[in-house]
């Protein structure tokens, strides 16, 4: 009989185009182990969101391995000690796993190379991490160039081999059962609406890479208008990697119209994020650029006045209705559309003034996309504390965008108390004496928000 290969998953729930798998396949018998371990994320342990859809992506998954004869072992604890037991229970050779950058994924595959053979490949990126290098051979900073060098390196990797059907194991690694981890919500059950939104698994994400076939060429134009469904809704399924980046790019190759090229920027753009983390391991948790350490943050800690806007802000009743639609939609289907995303964490930030820190944290519990890279990059870029970032000055308006962007409807669907209101009105109630009793008055006003962050900028430069 061949040997028994171990295949570590971790978000890389996929069949195809999983390189991982695909070498393990080649090699012996498969036993795919999915460990939950929450301990080593520490502060970044899958939130609420990410926890429902890791629940449904590995029941998906289970089904997808079983036809092919693979058994799929779960275990909770300690990532190194329980695959070193399962390798140990199987008499596995060796664990083959696709490559993760965060930090605490990072300390686990040297820990784990240390104690067993551990095969490790290439398959959640475009591109390896440190395959573009910079003229001295350093690793990139800022996008642009990255992205330039990333493009003259394609095509990316050819697409890994499905695995062929094998006979299952007659005996197996004891696994827990699904339920009993109780990743689902049931005091309360918060999920209907993200369950309406949403289809979860291999099968789904290609299903959507379908729909975005017949949309992509829209995408220049379209993926700044909140009202019109014109974004793919891929990046969950990219996360938890039910679909791989690279089945994207071949999907598309042939395409050379200004939509396939924004959303290939934005592909690489995810690239671009793990290279800063990978960098920057800690970039979650501290600003790149120190001098933002002495700017004076309102602290919802200590200070009642912000720990009441920071409330009103992740329930969506700031006065500012893009802003409320934006933090609603996010709580209502754990997602949001990417422009509103902007607008509401600038909205944090420089007009509530507090820490880019709290809404991360915020959005990694409520996003079912959550990503340790992409989060915190995106967080940074907006609060001008990165390493590639917006200027902490440039403040953005959001009813002016609200107007711009045509978020009408937008907001109709998720603020459903100004239904009723016409155009221009819907953008801004206030200011036109057209706001319905039951829906709150801006915490602050756009000017006053503006000075006091800007006053905040200087005082920390002086």
């Amino acid at each position: 009989m061949s040997d028994t290969q171990i295949v570590w998953l971790r978000r890389d729930l996929r069949v195809a185009d999983n390189p991982a798998l695909s070498s393990a396949a080649k090699r012996g018998l498969v036993i795919a182990v999915y460990v939950l371990d929450d301990d080593r994320a520490k502060t970044h342990a899958y939130g609420g969101a990410s926890r429902w859809w890791l629940h449904h992506s590995l029941e998906s998954l289970r089904v997808s391995l079983a036809k092919l004869g693979i058994p799929l072992i779960l275990r909770r604890g300690d990532a190194v000690e329980e695959l070193t037991t399962v390798a140990k229970e199987t008499g596995a050779s060796s664990i083959h796993a696709n490559r993760h950058y965060e930090p605490w994924w990072r300390n686990a595959q040297r820990a784990l190379g240390g104690a067993v053979d551990l095969q490790l490949y290439d398959g959640n990126y475009l591109l390896p991490m440190g395959a573009v290098t910079t003229g001295s051979g350093g690793q990139y900073k800022i996008y642009t160039p990255f992205s330039r060098a990333v493009r003259a390196a394609f095509p990316p990797r050819a697409l890994a081999p499905e695995p062929q059907p094998q006979t299952a194991p007659d005996t197996q690694p004891a696994s827990d059962a699904l339920e009993d981890w109780n990743l689902l919500p049931t005091r309360p059950d918060w999920s209907g609406g993200i369950a309406e939104f949403w289809n979860v698994g291999e099968g789904a994400a290609h299903t959507q890479l379908e729909w975005w076939s017949d949309h992509v060429d829209d995408y220049q134009d379209a993926r700044n208008l909140p009202s019109k469904d014109k974004v793919s809704r891929l990046s969950p399924h990219l996360h938890f990697g039910e679909i791989s980046p690279v089945q994207i790019w071949h999907h598309f190759q042939g395409k050379s119209t200004k939509g396939w090229q924004v959303y290939e920027s934005e592909l690489i753009w995810r690239d671009y994020a793990q290279n800063a983390v990978n960098q920057f391991p800690l970039y979650a948790r501290s600003n790149y650029r120190e001098d933002f350490d002495k700017l004076e943050w309102r602290d919802p800690a200590t200070d009642p006045a912000a720990a009441h806007d920071l409330k009103a802000w992740q329930r969506g009743k700031t006065g500012y209705p893009i802003v409320d639609a934006g933090m609603r939609q996010l709580w209502q289907t754990g997602w949001m559309h990417n422009r509103v995303r902007m607008i509401t964490a600038s909205f944090l930030i420089k007009h509530l003034l507090i820490d880019w820190r709290h809404g991360e944290q915020w959005f990694w519990d409520t996003l079912v996309d959550a990503d340790y890279a992409s989060n915190a990059t995106n967080w940074q870029w907006t609060a001008g504390t990165g390493v590639d970032s917006n200027m902490f000055v440039r403040i953005m308006a959001p009813l002016t965008q609200s107007e711009k962007f045509d978020c009408a409807a937008y907001i109709r669907e998720y603020v459903p108390e100004l239904s009723g209101l016409d155009e221009p009105y819907i953008h801004d109630p206030d200011e036109y004496s057209h706001r319905p009793k039951s829906y709150p008055a801006k915490i602050i006003g756009h000017r006053e928000a503006r000075e006091r962050a800007l006053s905040a900028y200087r005082a920390m430069k002086g």
